[in-house]
C-alpha cells in the first residue's frame, strides 16, 4: 500500500536528485534535498486538510489530483508563480523575468522580496478564512472543547468570519504594512496589503462558494440516484449516469488547487533564503509537492481521518497559525523552521489526542453511560 501510493514520489525524488547532481553538481544535490524536506514539513497540514476534501471524490478524480493537479502545483506555483511575481513587480515580460532569474539571481530575489507584502496578505487572508470558517462551525467532535463550544455558538452570526477577516486585514495594514520590509529598506505597503488581502478574501469566497454549491448539488444528486437505483432494481432496468457529479468534483478539484497554492506561498518565499537558483527551487519544492499529494491520498485510502477525528482540527489550527505568521512577516522576518515546527506540534498534539480518544473508546466499549461522550471528555487537550 505504501509503495503503491508513494511510488511516484520515490521515483521523482531519485530522478530529481540524480538530475541535480548530474547537471549542477553535489551542491545542487544538497540544496534540492533541503528544499524537498522544507516543503514537506511546511505542507504536512496541507495534506491533512486536502485529505478531508479528497475523500469526497471518486477514484477518477483522485487520479486527476495526482496527475494534472501535481503539474499545476509544480509548474504553476513552484516555477511560474515566482516568475509572474517578478514580471508584475518589475513590469517586464515573463520571458525577460526568466532571463533575469538565470542571469541576475540577486536582482530576482530583491524583486520577490519587494512583492512579499502582497503575497503574504493574499495567502494570509485566504488561509485565515479557512481557519475561521472551521472554528465557527458546529461539529460533532470537539478537540479543544473549552474554546470550540463558545466559538461554534458565535458562528451562528451571519458573515462573522468575513467581518473578523476584514478587521484583521485592516489592523495588519495599519500595524505592519506602514513599515514593510523591502530590498531597499522600508516602505509604506498599506494600499498593497489591503488590495491583496481583499483579493485573497474574494478568491476564497468565490472558489469556496462554488465548491460548496456543487458539493450540495452532488449530495442531492447522489440521493436521487440512490432512489433511482432502488427503483431500477425493482423494475430490472439500468440507470444512466448523470454528469453533475463530475461538475461537483471539478469544482472541489479547483478548490484543492487554490488551497494548495495558498499553502505554497510560504514555501516559495522561504526557498529564497536557501537559494536564488529558480530551477533548484522548482525541483526541490516540486519533489516535496509530490509527497504532499501522495500523503493526501494515503490518508484518504487508509481512512486515517475517520480513525483520528482530531487530526483535522490540528491541521486547521496549524492553518490559522500559518495565516497569522504570513501577516506578521509583512514587517518582521520569521524563520521557516518556526513555521514548520508550529504546524508539526499542533498536528502531533491532535494525533495524540485522537489516540487517547480511541483507547478510551476501546476501554469503555460495552459499558453503560455513553462511551463516546466519556472518550470525548477524556481525550481533550
Amino acid at each position: 500500500m505504501v509503495l503503491k501510493t508513494f511510488g511516484w514520489s520515490f521515483a521523482v525524488t531519485a530522478l530529481g536528485l540524480a538530475f541535480a547532481a548530474w547537471q549542477w553538481g553535489w551542491e545542487a544535490f544538497g540544496i534540492v534535498l533541503i528544499l524537498s524536506i522544507l516543503e514537506i514539513s511546511l505542507s504536512f497540514d496541507n495534506a491533512v486538510v486536502n485529505a478531508g476534501i479528497l475523500k469526497k471524490m471518486n477514484a477518477f478524480w483522485q487520479k486527476i489530483f495526482l496527475t494534472i493537479g501535481i503539474l499545476i502545483a509544480v509548474f504553476g506555483m513552484r516555477l511560474v508563480f515566482p516568475v509572474v511575481i517578478v514580471a508584475i513587480s518589475a513590469k517586464v515580460g515573463p520571458i525577460e523575468a526568466v532571463q533575469l532569474a538565470m542571469d541576475q539571481p540577486d536582482r530576482y530575489e530583491d524583486l520577490v522580496t519587494d512583492a512579499h507584502a502582497a503575497i503574504a496578505a493574499f495567502g494570509g487572508m485566504f488561509l485565515l478564512m479557512i481557519f475561521l470558517d472551521f472554528i465557527f462551525e458546529e461539529r460533532e467532535h470537539k478537540w479543544l472543547a473549552w474554546l470550540e463550544r463558545p466559538l461554534a455558538k458565535l458562528g451562528k452570526v451571519d458573515m462573522l468570519s468575513v467581518c473578523i477577516a476584514l478587521i484583521v486585514l485592516l489592523l495588519t495594514a495599519i500595524t505592519f504594512a506602514t513599515n514593510a520590509h523591502t530590498s531597499t529598506g522600508h516602505a509604506d505597503k498599506s494600499a498593497t496589503v489591503l488590495l491583496s488581502g481583499v483579493a485573497g478574501l474574494i478568491t476564497y469566497l468565490v472558489v469556496g462558494g462554488l465548491s460548496g454549491y456543487f458539493e450540495d448539488k452532488l449530495e442531492e444528486e447522489e440521493e436521487r440516484e440512490h432512489e433511482e437505483e432502488e427503483k431500477a432494481k425493482r423494475e430490472g432496468k439500468p440507470v444512466s449516469a448523470v454528469g453533475l457529479a463530475g461538475k461537483a468534483a471539478f469544482f472541489l478539484f479547483l478548490y484543492l488547487e487554490v488551497l494548495d497554492a495558498s499553502f505554497s506561498f510560504d514555501g516559495v518565499i522561504g526557498a529564497f533564503a536557501i537559494t536564488n537558483h529558480i530551477f533548484w527551487m522548482a525541483l526541490g519544492l516540486g519533489i516535496g509537492a509530490m509527497y504532499v499529494r501522495s500523503l493526501t491520498v494515503y490518508l484518504v485510502r487508509q481512512g486515517t481521518l475517520d480513525d483520528y477525528v482530531y487530526l483535522e482540527h490540528g491541521a486547521h489550527y496549524a492553518i490559522g497559525a500559518l495565516a497569522v505568521i504570513l501577516l506578521i512577516t509583512i514587517q518582521h522576518e520569521i524563520s521557516e523552521l518556526i513555521t514548520g515546527f508550529i504546524g508539526v506540534v499542533l498536528i502531533a498534539a491532535s494525533f495524540w489526542s485522537s489516540l487517547r480518544r480511541n483507547k478510551a473508546l476501546e476501554a469503555s466499549e460495552g459499558k453503560p453511560g455513553g462511551p463516546e461522550e466519556k472518550a470525548e471528555v477524556s481525550s481533550g487537550v
